[in-house]
């Protein structure tokens, strides 16, 4: 569809007025900034932000800031790039996922997606394939040296022989170990690859599929350990998430759905040091299209999707279907259940880290999942900036990068967003993107304004 040319003129417009960054001093100042650095403090006022190179040089009133080209954004704010925690990349197009789909033009397409969303890291868990890693792709990406979103991959999860996770999901690459005995040499070959961390399903898919053996995923746990290396969870009931925080499990990479959670068992991950993803967009979108949300027509959201998506979750059928599919109440339950799990763990000081599951299913939306996450765990009663911090700081110590990202401090990689108006005051103002910085560059103006 040919955009209207007021969008064309936007697009090029903040591009046209950078100011030109000298080769031999590469600076930029950016001046009169309303400034959340994602520590989880109030917003710094009026202040001013100094980039050299790739790096933040000084963040304040008093710098040496000379011969640095100047950018005045009064009225504007910055906050780090966001960092989602738990995304699937490369089987998603148009309307299915498919193993054939996992190309390299395929995934530097969604990476680049998530990036004019604002999201410049992202951990992909557990559902990629060998290419991206006999091509050297991933290693390229994270040190950035391609396009798009830096991708941190999880490598082949654990799942069940013929259970979870469901092969018509082109979950073809995932390790299936039938004993606890086959566990010590798929580790081994997944350890080669130095994933960011390993993952496992332990559901039962609303009883469709047999679940995961404990002693299979005991000997997962033990065995990753071994490697240095932490283990996510994909699991959905309160009993089974107990018997994984008791075996060692370091990440529970979806919400306790079925329950809510107990206090002896956030005594336990907290001792433990278990950090939470809630993944509360997947279990919202798994009955919402039935509703038909507020921001269905959104063109925010509409940018995000892969061909052919838009037609299919706003047909009377599809919606009709959501709305008498025997799991409905079940889903709304879930979702509810699971707002109150994240208020709960979050006031007793659990480490929630932002992630969407993205790209797992065509209707997760790639980059605007991110931004509806930061929304509903608002709305499960956290302060916007806490979500903010859920979405920077605690993402970044997830995935081990927080010496580099996640914070906006002097040393750090300068990956940030420029927003029109402060998400402080309303967090539906993540969506108002004037700019994307990645590494000091200019990447992005945002998904409407290309």
């Amino acid at each position: 569809m040919t955009k209207p040319l007021f969008l064309v003129l936007l697009s090029g417009l903040f591009a046209c007025n950078q100011p030109k960054r000298d080769a031999g001093n590469p600076a930029l100042l950016l001046k009169n900034v309303t400034l959340i650095d994602g520590s989880g403090g109030a917003p710094i006022l009026n202040t001013n932000l100094l980039i050299r190179g790739d790096t933040i040089a000084a963040i304040g009133d008093k710098m040496d800031a000379d011969g640095a080209a100047v950018l005045d954004l009064s009225g504007k704010t910055i906050m780090p790039a966001l960092i989602s925690a738990h995304t699937h990349i490369g089987t998603l197009k148009d309307t299915a996922n498919k193993g054939e789909n996992y190309t390299r033009e395929n995934i530097l397409r969604q990476l680049k997606k998530y990036a004019d969303y604002g999201v410049t890291n992202i951990q992909v868990m557990g559902t990629d394939r060998p290419m991206l890693f006999h091509t050297g792709l991933r290693d390229s990406s994270q040190n950035g040296l391609l396009p798009g979103a830096r991708l941190h991959s999880a490598g082949y999860g654990f799942g069940v022989p013929n259970g979870a996770p469901p092969l018509a999901m082109a979950m073809d690459s995932v390790f299936r170990p039938a004993s606890a005995q086959q566990v010590a040499a798929e580790m081994d070959s997944l350890a080669e690859l130095k994933p960011s961390l390993v993952k496992i399903w332990v559901d039962d898919f609303n009883r469709k599929f047999p679940k995961m053996d404990t002693a299979i995923y005991q000997a997962i746990i033990k065995e990753a350990h071994k490697h240095h290396l932490r283990v996510a969870a994909h699991l959905y009931y309160l009993s089974d998430a107990r018997s994984l925080v008791r075996a060692g499990v370091d990440v529970i990479a979806h919400s306790i759905r079925d329950s809510v959670i107990d206090d002896a068992l956030i005594k336990e991950m907290r001792a433990k040091e278990v950090a939470y993803i809630p993944t509360l967009s997947l279990d919202e979108y798994a009955y919402i299209y039935a509703r038909r949300p507020e921001w269905i027509n959104d063109a925010f959201f509409k940018a995000s999707l892969e061909p052919g998506v838009y037609e299919k979750i706003t047909s009377p059928q599809y919606q009709e279907n959501l709305k008498n599919a025997p799991d409905y109440e079940r889903n709304v339950h879930a979702f509810e259940t699971a707002l109150k799990n994240v208020e709960k763990l979050y006031a007793a000081g659990i480490l929630i880290a932002m992630g969407t599951d993205s790209g797992a299913t065509p209707v997760r939306a790639q980059g605007f999942s991110e931004h509806l996450e930061l929304e509903l765990m608002v709305q499960a009663g956290l302060k916007p900036i806490a979500a903010i911090t859920a979405a920077t700081r605690n993402a970044a110590s997830v995935l081990e990068i927080d010496g580099a990202f996640g914070t906006l401090a002097t040393g750090k990689s300068a990956d940030f967003m420029i927003l029109n108006a402060n998400p402080a005051d309303d967090i539906k103002n993540t969506r108002k993107i004037f700019a994307v910085y990645k590494a000091g560059k200019l990447v992005s103006n945002g998904p409407l304004n290309k």
